[in-house]
């Protein structure tokens, strides 16, 4: 009896290979399939998706939003009413935000608020301010044929260039300013040189001066506007500010005064600074019978630091002080901290 022999299959590889095709392609259907009802999957590391190629929805994902800026809040200006300065210029210190500009850029004559320059330079030209300097001799025939204003130092006297800057803005001292200048300089023409090469490089571009002190002369001008850049930049400076803000100085015993002497603030002879809400922390005062009655002062409300200059105020010296009184009225009209 013969057994029976089981038939084998013989291989087809054509057929083998045309089973994973078919496979494939089913394979690659569902997942395209896939990918098309989920248009916001994350692509493979590597893909690209091209403006030309990608769905709307794509482009939405993938495009950067627009920067849209914030509107600036507008600064309260200030009324002008009662004002008596033709020219001022009143500005938040911290930012620089205007809040009163009046003729800000127009050609003013500083007069005493020269010093405020004379001061700095001073300041940034001695790295010990107890260095002591004598006062020169010479300097005093043309400060009395000015009729300019004095801090009280003698011919002759052994001080401080501390007690010297302390004499320049507190008193206005012409003898303070020159003795200063010649010191540093050695000449006041060339120590004129030396404000001028700030200014510019201040940004004071409406500015020229031509003496140390503030006489009146054509060619010596400024702007309330360069004026305050001037003080903007020199309350950076600590010792500047201390100085600035002091109501009064006294100079240790010396050669001429072995007792020594006090001078005050010209501004603080006239106020307390007081004002609604805030009260003016320091201040150069200046006047000549060109210049007017001007004032270049700092002043906080609120905790808040102003700075304002004003000039060209019809007075002298034996009349009101309306450059004081225009900064107590300007200060006292500003916004409370809620209202800024």
């Amino acid at each position: 009896m013969q057994r029976s022999r089981k038939r084998r299959r013989s291989f087809h590889p054509l057929r083998f290979f045309t089973f994973l095709a078919v496979v494939a392609l089913v394979v690659w259907g569902i997942v395209a399939g896939i990918r098309a009802l989920s248009p916001s999957m994350p692509q493979e590391s590597g893909s690209h998706i091209s403006a030309e190629t990608a769905s709307p929805s794509i482009l939405a994902t993938v495009q950067p939003t627009p920067t849209v800026e914030p509107t600036p809040t507008p600064i309260p200006q200030l009324s002008a009413e009662g004002v008596r300065s033709p020219y001022a210029y009143l500005i938040r210190l911290q930012d620089q935000a205007v809040f009163f500009d009046q003729a800000s850029e127009e050609k003013i004559y500083p007069a005493s608020m020269t010093k405020v320059m004379t001061a700095l330079l001073a300041i940034e030209s001695y790295d010990d301010l107890s260095e002591t300097v004598t006062v020169p001799e010479e300097i005093f025939a043309e400060l009395q044929e000015q009729n300019a204003s004095v801090a009280g130092f003698s011919p002759g006297e052994k001080v401080t260039v501390r007690d010297l800057i302390y004499g320049v803005l507190l008193p206005s001292g012409g003898d303070a300013s020159l003795t200063l200048a010649q010191s540093i300089s050695g000449s006041e023409e060339a120590f004129v040189q030396k404000m001028n090469e700030k200014a510019a490089a201040l940004g004071m571009v409406n500015t020229h001066f031509t003496n140390s002190c503030g006489l009146h002369a054509a060619e010596h001008y400024s702007t309330c506007r360069d004026i305050a850049v001037l003080l903007t930049y020199a309350l950076k400076n600590d010792t500047f500010r201390e100085v600035f803000t002091a109501s009064r100085y006294s100079v240790q015993p010396t050669n001429a005064h072995p007792e020594g002497f006090t001078f005050r603030s010209s501004l603080f002879a006239n106020t307390d600074g007081a004002f609604s809400g805030g009260k003016i922390l320091g201040g150069k005062t200046g006047y000549t019978s060109d210049a007017g009655l001007c004032l270049a002062s700092l002043a906080e409300k609120d905790g808040v630091e102003y700075i304002l200059v004003t000039a060209g105020a019809q007075g002298d010296h034996h009349t009101d002080p309306y450059h004081i009184e225009d900064a107590l009225l300007l200060y006292g009209r500003l916004p409370g901290a809620n209202e800024a």
